[in-house]
């Protein structure tokens, strides 16, 4: 094992699922992929096939397509082998954007599984607490 995976596996699922995110909102897909995902990594979004490649075709697509995206984490928690994030995803800056939850799960300090939800930020909502 390299000094690079050694340091990797010190550090949280959290802080591994948070950094994986951060990665493909940056355009670096591959490099999150190498870094963090398993070579048994299945997903649920259901607008793709469930293995690792179609995902990330499709994310290296979004991220050429909106390269001035913004991500911003609002909150993550671990609990177990499982990591939920939420956070607040524009796919530009005029976009009002949506709000985001990845759950992952993990297996030997990678992601094995990755389910994500997201919802529209309204224009207008009577909610007066916000999306956030």
């Amino acid at each position: 094992m390299n000094q690079k995976q050694q340091d990797r596996d010190k550090i949280s699922n959290k802080e591994k699922a948070v950094s994986f995110l951060k990665q493909v909102a940056s355009g670096q897909v591959r490099e999150a992929y190498t870094n963090y995902v398993s070579s048994n990594f299945l997903h649920h979004n259901p607008y793709f096939r469930g293995d690792a490649d179609s995902l990330m075709f499709a994310m290296e697509e979004n991220a050429s397509e909106n390269p001035d995206k913004s991500f911003e984490v609002k909150l993550a928690i671990e609990e177990g082998d499982y990591v939920a994030v939420h956070s607040h995803v524009k796919q530009s800056p005029e976009d009002l954007g949506a709000a985001v939850v990845h759950i992952f799960r993990f297996q030997d300090s990678r992601i094995v599984e990755l389910w994500d939800l997201g919802q529209p930020v309204p224009e207008n909502s009577p909610n007066e607490n916000g999306i956030f």
